[in-house]
Parts: C-alpha cells; structure tokens; sequence
C-alpha cells in the first residue's frame, strides 16, 4: 500500500509514526510547551531522531470545546516552523489544518501532506488547494466541530455512519479528479464520540481495511484513555500505548502520538510478533 505525498512516495509496509508538534497556546496535552519557535524545532528534531516518520505542525487546538484562531495568525504561527523544518529534517513534514489559506502557505513551504479534521467540510476552497498541489491528504471523521463535537454526540450505529462517511468522500475525491493514493482515513478518535463510541471504532478497525487506503489512528492522550483509566493527560502514555498496539493488530498503520519513541518501540515488538511464522 502507497501514500502519495507530493513528490515523494511513502510504501507502508510498517507502522508509521506521525510525530505531533502543537505551536499552539492550548493543545489539551502540549499547549505551550512548544510555542516558542527554538523548542518547537528542537522538539521535531527530537522526535525524527526517536523514530518519527512524519511531523505533523498544528497552529490550532481542535481539542473540544476549543475557539478557531484566525489565518494570519495560523499562518504566522506554522510556516516558519515548517519552513526551517523542511530544510533541516530527513523526514516529510504535515500541516495540520482545514483553512484553504493557511494549507497553500503549509504547502509553498514544503509541507508534503494535509491534516484535516473538517473532511472538506469547512473550507470549500481546500480541496482545489490539495488537488492542485500534489500533497498528501488526512481524510478524517468528525461529528460537529470542536466547539460543539462534544455537547451530547449521538450514534445509532458509529461504525456503520463512519464507514458511509468515507465512501461518500472517497467517491467524491475520485469524482474530482483526485488521485485516491494520496488519501489515508482517519476515524477520529475523540472527535464527535463518547467513550463507547471510540472503543467500538477501535474494536471495529478492520472494518475499514475494505476501502485500500492506510488506517491512521490517532489516540494519544485522549479523554476516553483517562476516563477508562481515571487519570490526567500526564498519565495517559500505557493506554495510548496499549490502544495503538491494539489498532495496529486491527489494520491500522499509521499513528499519530505524543510519544514517539515509546510508541515506536511498542509497534516493533507487536509487529515482529504478527510477522513470525
């Protein structure tokens, strides 16, 4: 399975770390801790060297309940951080966004792949901006929008409404002229679902291996991980770690993590573990 990105071709025949880099004030877990512009490098630098394959740049939190910052501000806050990243890591470097503005700026400084949690949904001018550019694409699902994702989210079947969403939109990728191989899926742990919700998407991953896309899964740190275990962010590695295990034994192969170092050593293991004969 490929993962077109740009000029680049990505085989995924491993897991794939996509290391997370928040340059923003108010990230539920790393708000702050990397808004300075030297520790957000030297964070980046820090997790190729951990085993990141991919870092992904986000200038707003979409964590629930969180307020849109303007695109002159996005903009001011990701693409120096981009710009020096391109030019300084061995590894491609995502945009986390879902402003049309904001992924033509990304991408101009080298981004490779778009992260967007709004499906298209958002912007409307954001899909000519990753059609035309040649990037790489994070379908991902969410019900609502962080503000409001949150407020009482509701599901006759989360499974089945999910796995309609992505035929939707992968027909309406290929319809416009996009090439599919540029897209991975994301269910959107966290985004729009209760506890059980995400629990039952993880339990059902596989279901989604019939699209022939990459899984990317990303639950790092997440509520539903403190709500089982009763505990804060900063207690929350052992089920991040124990949830990606679980996905990737479920199909997916690509996991965007906090803790890249960690999370890498434990897909190796499980994976040596699924390849044995």
């Amino acid at each position: 399975m490929v993962w077109k990105i740009r000029d680049e071709i990505l085989q995924i025949k491993r897991p794939f770390i996509m290391g997370i880099l928040n340059v923003t004030p108010d990230s539920f877990y790393d708000g702050g801790r990397y808004f300075n512009f030297d520790k957000a490098i030297e964070r980046a630098k820090e997790m190729e060297k951990e085993g990141a394959d991919i870092i992904d740049v986000g200038g707003e939190s979409s964590r629930p309940g969180s307020e849109p910052v303007s695109e002159e501000e996005e903009i001011r806050r990701v693409v120096p951080v981009i710009k020096t990243l391109v030019d300084e890591l061995n590894i491609p470097v995502s945009c986390d966004t879902y402003k049309s503005k904001v992924a033509e700026k990304a991408i101009e400084s080298g981004a490779k792949i778009i992260n967007d949690i709004s499906a298209f949904r958002f912007d409307e001018k954001l899909f000519d901006v990753v059609k035309n550019s040649g990037c790489g694409y994070v379908l991902m699902h969410m019900k609502g929008t962080p503000r409001d994702m949150q407020k009482s989210p509701y599901y006759e079947d989360v499974i089945g409404e999910i796995h309609r969403f992505f035929e939707e939109k992968i027909k309406f990728i290929a319809e416009n002229g996009m090439e599919i191989e540029r897209v991975v899926i994301d269910p959107g742990i966290g985004f729009g679902k209760r506890v059980e919700d995400n629990l039952m998407i993880l339990k059902n991953l596989d279901r989604f291996t019939d699209f022939n896309r990459p899984i990317l899964i990303g639950t790092s740190r997440k509520s539903f991980i403190g709500k089982i275990l009763d505990v804060d962010t900063e207690e929350r590695m052992e089920g991040t770690i124990s949830s990606n295990v679980y996905s990737l034994l479920k199909g997916a192969r690509i996991f965007r993590v906090h803790d890249v170092k960690e999370t890498k050593r434990a897909l190796m293991v499980a994976e040596a573990i699924e390849k044995v004969q």
